[in-house]
């Protein structure tokens, strides 16, 4: 089989077969760039209505960089990766401010942004600039680890190298941005992690891990990163239509984003310490589990009806419960409020 052989039957699949996207209707940087924050750790159908809310709300890297992070949050609320949307922030700013607003047009100087790796300074170079750069995502280890028969585990440094050799030798001179995208949707909706649609694949003849019966097995991962579990209880205050909220100024995913008074235990608790109470009384518990990659979040919510303001209320955002949606929550947070507040 040849190198060419690969790419053309590739290239003429995804022509056959490519979904209508809107990033795909585009050579301006800055919006690939968008799609392409968005759909880290996201399946297309869950980041297309984020992509239209981010171009419509933001659509130039000037008007981005100009935005404040209350609103980039807001924007982005509930799709996670909270880090992913400020790093955007922040690479807008040193875009529009350092690069007189001129998107960088390679490989090196994209990588230079904040949050962008390999991968995306690949897919934004190649797809906006034609440079022969090969991208590594999930849907491409999996079509070339079944593809080849390859059992070096992808999330291993020599399994990185290999790939990434492997695939430098496929992409062709002619079109890296077509064989890009071609390889990325080929393994998207044809070699799927679950259920590959093998019996009407173009290379059902040709493919180890069919022929092998390992499409089950292959990728492989060597690494599984423990989960986490946090008991999360949030004391909601409530005074007449007011609602008290806090930033969490703490460096991790929710960094910057509101939440209600959080008091984190490490198991699960029936009752509310007595302080917290703050004098009023408490009128109903809500209960919610979330899931994150690498973390269970138990989170309780608290309701306590207070008669006058709090003591220490300068600490935290008294907000009206009309105006409450304003502000940027986690998701947990969000479906409470949305649900049961």
């Amino acid at each position: 089989m040849t190198d060419n052989y690969f790419s053309n039957t590739l290239i003429n699949w995804y022509k056959a077969n490519k979904r209508d996207l809107p990033w795909r209707n585009t050579k301006d940087p800055y919006k690939i760039w968008i799609s392409e924050i968005i759909l880290q750790q996201t399946k297309v159908s869950q980041g297309l209505p984020y992509y239209h809310k981010f171009i419509a709300n933001f659509p130039n890297v000037k008007a981005l960089a100009k935005a404040n992070e209350e609103k980039v949050l807001k924007t982005w609320q509930g799709l996670g990766y909270y880090s992913r949307a400020r790093n955007m922030h922040s690479a807008a700013k040193y875009i529009a401010f350092e690069l007189n607003g001129v998107f960088p047009s390679t490989f090196e100087e994209i990588k230079k942004l904040k949050g962008v790796g390999d991968y995306t300074a690949a897919a934004i170079s190649s797809f906006c600039f034609k440079e022969k750069k090969p991208v590594l995502d999930g849907n491409v280890y999996r079509l070339l680890s079944r593809f080849f028969g390859i059992e070096t585990p992808i999330d291993s440094s020599q399994g990185k190298k290999e790939f990434y050799e492997i695939l430098s030798q496929l992409i062709p001179d002619k079109n890296p941005d077509l064989f890009n995208q071609s390889i990325m949707e080929f393994g998207a909706l044809q070699c799927k992690p679950k259920s590959p649609n093998c019996p009407s694949c173009t290379w059902e003849n040709k493919c180890e891990a069919f022929a092998k019966k390992k499409t089950h097995i292959l990728p492989i991962k060597s690494k599984k990163k423990k989960q986490r579990i946090r008991y999360f209880n949030y004391i909601v205050y409530k005074h007449e239509k007011n609602l008290y909220i806090q930033k969490r100024i703490k460096k991790d995913i929710w960094q910057n984003m509101y939440e209600f008074p959080l008091l984190e235990t490490e198991n699960e608790i029936t009752k509310l310490p007595e302080k917290n109470f703050n004098g009023g009384f408490l009128k109903s518990i809500k209960k919610f589990k979330h899931l994150l990659s690498h973390q269970k979040i138990y989170a309780t919510f608290w309701e306590i009806n207070i008669n006058s303001s709090l003591k220490n209320k300068n600490q935290y955002k008294v907000v009206n419960l009309e105006n409450i949606n304003e502000f940027p929550f986690p998701k947990i947070v969000e479906n409470y409020i949305k649900n049961d507040l």
